[in-house]
């Protein structure tokens, strides 16, 4: 019965949290009406989900530790490149990125990890999903960028989504 109600669990919990962020009141009233999106959204929605992915959770923490940190970190390096590197000396390039990954919230994590990251943007997957195009600010060595990128980020996704 409760797994009729709640297909998507945590997405009901995600959608609840973010309508009280959003509206910025806590009263019973906007309690109520979060908890009504958050059930019918998912309940709505649940035929044309019906492969849930599998996450460990684990993993998925110290993933989100590791995209914050680099986020800060990134900041401050983009920041320096903006303000001490003169435009003639910056090396922007295209990457292209094979994927490793299967499936279609492994690929959409990794590609909103890149594009969250500053200095750096995801731009498209290929057709066929073997590949990720993105955009670097400063890359002056390119196959080192592409190295760094599946090393630090892809291959804790495939811990997360076995």
């Amino acid at each position: 019965m409760m797994r009729r109600l709640l297909p998507h669990p945590g997405l009901s919990a995600l959608l609840v949290a973010m309508w009280m962020v959003m509206v910025n009141d806590l009263t019973f009233g906007t309690l109520f009406l979060a908890l009504v999106v958050g059930v019918a959204v998912p309940l709505f929605t649940a035929p044309w989900w019906p492969g849930r992915p599998k996450l460990r959770f684990l993993p998925a923490l110290s993933y989100a530790g590791v995209v914050l940190w680099d986020i800060v970190i990134a900041n401050f390096q983009v920041a320096a490149i903006i303000l001490f590197k003169p435009s003639r000396d910056l090396r922007p390039a295209w990457l292209t990125v094979p994927l490793e990954l299967a499936s279609p919230e492994a690929i959409t994590v990794f590609a909103g990890t890149i594009s969250l990251t500053p200095g750096t943007v995801s731009a498209d997957v290929s057709a066929c999903g073997e590949y990720l195009l993105v955009h670097a600010l400063h890359a002056p060595d390119p196959a080192a960028e592409i190295a760094k990128v599946k090393a630090r980020y892809e291959a804790r996704l495939k811990e997360i989504f076995p």
